[in-house]
C-alpha cells in the first residue's frame, strides 16, 4: 500500500505540510527486510514522511514496527528496495557517510540504552560530546531539560540507581536535547504515569513546532486518538492502513 501522509488542521502544529509538495525526510520505496532467508520482517513498504510532520506508528507486537524504526535510525539497511533519509539512499551510501546522517536523528529506545558508567547529566549530554562541543555551551541546557522532566535532583546519579520511568525520561532528554531534525521514539511513555506521559507528549509537540519530524511507535491508542496526528498502521510486515 502506498502511504503518503499529510496533516490537517487540529493535529500538532497544523499547516507544516503541504499535500501538493513532496518534501519527504524519510522515503521507503518497495522496501523489504529479511532476518535470514525464512524471516521476512518487512515487504513492499511504500511510505513518505514529510519534513516537519508528526506521526504515530501502531500495530500488534511482531508486526515489523521495530524493524521499520531501525531502518529509519540507520541500525539496519534494507535487503530489498530503497530507504532514503534526508535525500540519501542509505542502501548504497558509503559507511563513512552514515555518522553525519545519524547526528541529525534523535532516538528514544524502548530499552533506554543509557551508558551505566556515566551520570544522568553525562548521558543526556552525549549528543553534544559526540560533536566535540564545549561543556560551557550545553551544560545549562542539559540541566534545564532534566529539571523539566522531573529529574533535577538526579543529575549526578548513575542509571542503575534510577527507576524504569526515570531511566525512560533520561533517554527522552538525551534524544531531544540537540533538537534533532528527526526524532524516533519507541513506546516513549510506556513506563511513566499518565501525568508525566502527557507532559512528555507536550515536549514532543513543542520540538515538532521547532521543525523536528517526529515518529512515535506506541500501543496506546487513546494517546493516538487524543493527539489527532496521522497514524501509520503496520501488520505482518506491511503498511495496511493510515489515517490523516
Amino acid at each position: 500500500m502506498n502511504a503518503r501522509i499529510t496533516q490537517e488542521s487540529g493535529t500538532p502544529d497544523s499547516g507544516k505540510q503541504d499535500a501538493g509538495q513532496n518534501d519527504a525526510i524519510v522515503q521507503f520505496q518497495r522496501t523489504g527486510f529479511r532476518y535470514g532467508p525464512e524471516n521476512e520482517a518487512l515487504r513492499e513498504i511504500n511510505l513518505d514522511l514529510q519534513r516537519g510532520g508528526f506521526y504515530f506508528l501502531t500495530g500488534p507486537s511482531g508486526a515489523g514496527k521495530s524493524t521499520l524504526l531501525k531502518l529509519m535510525y540507520l541500525a539496519l539497511r534494507p535487503t530489498r528496495g530503497k530507504v532514503r533519509l534526508f535525500g540519501t539512499d542509505i542502501g548504497t551510501a558509503p559507511r563513512e557517510a552514515l555518522p553525519h546522517l545519524r547526528r541529525k536523528i534523535g532516538v528514544v529506545f524502548q530499552d533506554f540504552r543509557l551508558l551505566p558508567h556515566l551520570t544522568v547529566a553525562e548521558n543526556v549530554a552525549l549528543p553534544f560530546r559526540v560533536k566535540d562541543e564545549s561543556s560551557e555551551n550545553y551544560q545549562d541546557d542539559v540541566a534545564e531539560l532534566l529539571h523539566w522532566v522531573g529529574l533535577g535532583s538526579r543529575l549526578h546519579a548513575l542509571p542503575n540507581t534510577l527507576s524504569g520511568g526515570e531511566q525512560q525520561r533520561v533517554a527522552i532528554a538525551r534524544a531531544v536535547v540537540c533538537k534533532p531534525s528527526l526524532l524516533i521514539a519507541d513506546e516513549p511513555t510506556g513506563n511513566v504515569d499518565p501525568a508525566m506521559g502527557a507532559k512528555l507528549m507536550r515536549l514532543f509537540v513543542e520540538l515538532h513546532r521547532y521543525g523536528t519530524t517526529v515518529v512515535i511507535a506506541t500501543h496506546d491508542l487513546e494517546l493516538v486518538r487524543r493527539s489527532g496526528a496521522p497514524v501509520i498502521r503496520i501488520e505482518a510486515g506491511q503498511v495496511v492502513g493510515e489515517m490523516a
